[in-house]
């Protein structure tokens, strides 16, 4: 069997705190195995506690999460952060990924999904909203300059990329492909390898400026 996928949380409202946590520890295969109100405490954590994958809150007392995301990354690197909020507040989503999170997530996502996206955030993936996916992509078309495209993605590979670049999970890109969650990921590493890029924010970057998709 294959090991827990190792959870931390920081939100102050204390209702919020436990009933994440109680998500969490109640799924087979995730552990929360820490939650603290403030960037502060959660810094205190040590070494050995470090978790997979760390749910921030954004507006938090003290430092904020998206200020604490660099701090965080320089103590825990291989640590996975997945920003929660309430508001699709595009300049802290912006700061906040260019800090290093590797995905952001509205706080009323329902718990089945929100632990797809912890799942995604682990296996490597860049998990977004709809929503926050949605403002990233209305940048990127404003400020990305336009060229041509080298690259020879497959129709398949094509559709999928689109289906990342609106906030589809693997799992609900699989669904709408009809295909498996597996070959998602087959799908993915051969769009990594033709784009030459490493995450899911960084293709759909450059998938937007070189017209691949729109």
């Amino acid at each position: 069997m294959s090991e827990d996928i190792r959870v931390a949380i920081v939100e102050d409202d204390g209702a919020t705190r436990e009933g994440l946590g109680l998500i969490v520890k109640g799924t087979p295969g995730y552990d929360c195995v820490g939650t603290f109100p403030s960037v502060e405490e959660a810094l205190r954590m040590p070494a050995d506690a470090m978790p997979d994958v760390l749910l921030l809150d954004i507006n938090l007392p003290g430092m904020l999460g998206s200020e604490g995301v660099k701090l965080f990354l320089s103590k825990y690197p291989a640590l996975r952060i997945l920003i929660l909020t309430i508001y699709a507040e595009q300049e802290k989503v912006f700061e906040s990924i260019c800090n290093g999170a590797c995905g952001y997530v509205l706080k009323k996502t329902p718990p089945l999904r929100l632990l797809e996206f912890i799942r995604e955030a682990y296996d490597g993936g860049s998990p977004m909203s709809p929503e926050i996916a949605q403002k990233v992509i209305a940048v990127f078309r404003q400020i990305a300059p336009r060229v041509r495209s080298d690259c020879q993605l497959s129709p398949q590979e094509t559709r999928l990329l689109k289906l990342l670049s609106e906030g589809h999970s693997y799992q609900s890109a699989a669904g709408q492909l009809n295909i498996s969650v597996n070959t998602v990921r087959n799908h993915i590493r051969s769009i990594y390898e033709k784009l030459h890029v490493n995450s899911k924010s960084e293709a759909v970057s450059k998938a937007l400026r070189q017209r691949i998709i729109s």
